[in-house]
């Protein structure tokens, strides 16, 4: 059976974990990728920090599809728009715990008819697993 990504709940895991630290939440966001809006001004080498803190942003929603809210950049409040899938990774400012993501997203449907009936289903699956180490 096919699964959704694991990466917006994550996302939003790790933000309450570091909001309720009395943390800065920073996510790392891939600024290239087709889809993604925020201030080109800003962007390094193909990437962009952006603070989601409570205090730095208003309405942040992290769907399943899509991460978005209003923030100011030099002044100026700006609608960002970013791809979960563009998100690289989720931090804390103060220490810089969190969680990084492959750049690449694992896909969501299995390959091949793997899965598609009830035996095949019971049967290990090669290849490596996809768990992340968190500090």
């Amino acid at each position: 059976m096919a699964m959704n990504s694991s990466r917006p709940y994550m996302i939003r895991a790790i933000y309450e974990w570091v909001v309720d630290n009395d943390c800065t939440p920073y996510i790392l966001v891939n600024a290239m990728m087709e889809g993604v809006e925020v201030p080109q001004q800003f962007v390094q080498d193909g990437q962009i920090v952006l603070n989601i803190s409570p205090s730095a942003v208003v309405g942040l929603d992290v769907g399943n599809d899509e991460l978005g809210f209003r923030g100011r950049f030099g002044g100026v409040a700006q609608d960002i728009r970013v791809p979960v899938a563009a998100v690289l990774g989720i931090y804390a400012r103060e220490n810089g715990q969190g969680m990084l993501f492959d750049a690449d997203e694992p896909p969501t449907t299995p390959p091949d008819g793997a899965g598609s009936d009830a035996t095949s289903s019971a049967k290990p699956q090669p290849g490596r697993p996809s768990l992340k180490v968190v500090k």
